[in-house]
């Protein structure tokens, strides 16, 4: 096997965490790896709302904190909350710094947008729902033009180098078929989330939780992966993945409403439409299983104003056969965000010396059981550039005794039907019968196809989903009530391998 050295740190990931990594470990040469084109295959490209921060008057990072925490259903670190809450403004300015362009008022200060759970409006937006494609395009301009960052795109993360004493020292990377060693002092996992595994999901379909599955394989700490993220309103026009229909369409005064035309929400909430994602998600479902249907009706609140306020929603429903300014929109939950992830501190490490994460594959205590909106972005900024800094520090020491882990990988015929079992039984709604059942079909797909780093991610989302007996955020049990004691997971492979009985590790 051909093997690269780059002394430096080394990226997998182009998203807006990994970019942002990229451009902090400066002046230390950086190598981005990317299985897409940049600005392709990221969830960073296609997010819609923006970006939380306390940017206006009146508002201040305690109270972000306090709306993070609040929303985080009892499992955020408050720490973690905090600083990321301190330190997002300044995310946001940097980045309009590189070129993003965020709405501005008349004055120069941020157009803020209000969504679900935040006590005020705090969300900085690019075109109405633009913001990731905007805020991306700029970063990217920006990598391209740094001279300490080369970008290799065409790259698909395959396995982990490590040497005798369990160190990360780089990567196994697939590039026109043929795999690669990429050996580093230090490498920051920025592989985004696990979208991929689910039949119905908002992200790309690349994101199959591979940098997850790996991290634990290598033996790293997994925090919370029970904890998924559906979105309530993905547009139900039968594509793969589904189109979102942005919150921000919620907190202009659109509404949920039946086949019917019956507002809904109130029945459910008191917040109604502008409940926290796990509430909402969870009633649309039962409008949907009860045989009633669910749409978004916005002709009101956004109406003539679609094309110029909301264009990809509008364009997307378009696609779709719906006009938005005159029907409303069908929409179904669909996987969105992994709460859960890689265990890091505050600088992006892992329990893996070398090994660094950062974005939606890292956990870093910020979201808890349920991400308030708009915090990903934010996150990925204020932590992909903490990761960068942390990892640019990091010494060089002569690789050797490198041992590789390369995962088979899961043919497309048995991902589908993962997919499938990952939705029907670890999603919006979870019970111990189906979360048996689809245990023993990832039991039945590794005895088949061996165990695929995709594999691996699906098992600790459901192996932990069967072992917390709670309701608590996303993860919603019929079986189980909310409990009064709030603990978080922290588990290691050998903890969710199946010749062991489930336990969860110290943090």
């Amino acid at each position: 096997m051909a093997r690269v050295v780059h002394d430096g740190v080394l990226v997998i990931g182009a998203g807006l965490a990994g970019l942002t990594a990229a451009l902090a470990a400066t002046p230390r040469r950086v190598l981005v790896l990317s299985d897409a084109a940049l600005n392709h295959g990221c969830s960073s490209a296609w997010a819609q709302g923006g970006m939380a921060a306390a940017l206006s008057e009146g508002d201040s990072p305690e109270s972000h904190a306090t709306d993070t925490i609040a929303a985080g259903a009892g499992l955020v670190d408050p720490d973690m909350a905090a600083l990321l809450a301190r330190e997002g403004p300044a995310a946001v300015r940097a980045l309009t710094d590189l070129g993003a362009p965020f709405d501005r008022t008349a004055d120069g200060g941020f157009v803020q947008g209000l969504e679900a759970a935040h006590s005020r409006a705090r969300v900085a937006r690019v075109g109405g729902d633009q913001a990731g494609a905007a805020i991306m395009r700029a970063v990217a301009i920006a990598v391209l033009a740094a001279h300490h960052i080369e970008v290799r795109t065409g790259h698909r993360l395959r396995g982990l180098l490590q040497d005798a004493s369990g160190r990360v020292r780089g990567v196994v990377a697939e590039h026109e078929g043929a795999l690669v060693e990429i050996t580093a002092p230090a490498t920051i996992l920025a592989t985004g989330g696990i979208g991929g595994l689910y039949a119905v999901t908002t992200t790309p379909a690349e994101l199959k939780g591979e940098g997850l599955g790996l991290a634990a394989l290598a033996g790293a700490l997994i925090a919370d992966p029970e904890f998924v993220q559906f979105h309530p309103t993905a547009i139900d026009i039968g594509r793969d993945p589904a189109p979102l229909a942005t919150e921000a369409l919620r907190g202009e005064g659109a509404v949920l409403v039946n086949a019917g035309g019956e507002r809904f929400m109130d029945r459910y909430h008191r917040d109604a439409e502008l409940a926290p994602r796990d509430v909402v998600a969870r009633a649309i479902d039962a409008e949907r299983q009860a045989g009633r249907g669910a749409f978004l009706d916005a002709r009101k609140a956004v109406g003539a104003r679609f094309p110029e306020e909301f264009p990809a929603v509008f364009a997307a429903c378009m696609a779709g056969g719906i006009d938005p300014r005159l029907q409303p929109i069908p929409v179904v939950p669909a996987c969105h965000y992994h709460m859960g992830g890689i265990a890091t501190d505050e600088a992006g490490r892992t329990s893996l010396p070398g090994l660094y994460a950062a974005g939606e594959c890292a956990s870093t205590g910020v979201h808890g059981a349920n991400r308030l909106a708009s915090n990903s972005l934010v996150e990925a900024a204020v932590f992909g550039g903490r990761a960068g800094r942390a990892a640019a520090l990091e010494p060089n020491p002569r690789p050797e005794g490198l041992v590789r882990l390369v995962p088979p990988a899961l043919p497309e015929t048995a991902l589908a039907g993962l997919r499938l079992a990952m939705s029907r039984e670890a999603g919006v709604v979870r019970s111990a019968d189906g979360l048996v059942r689809l245990l023993a079909e990832i039991d039945a797909l590794e005895a088949q196809h061996g165990r695929s780093a995709t594999l691996a991610a699906a098992r600790l989302v459901a192996a932990c989903a069967l072992a917390r007996t709670e309701s608590r955020g996303g993860h919603f049990r019929t079986d189980a009530a909310n409990a009064e004691t709030a603990q978080r997971t922290f588990v290691r492979w050998s903890d969710v391998n199946p010749a062991n009985p489930l336990r969860f590790a110290a943090e």
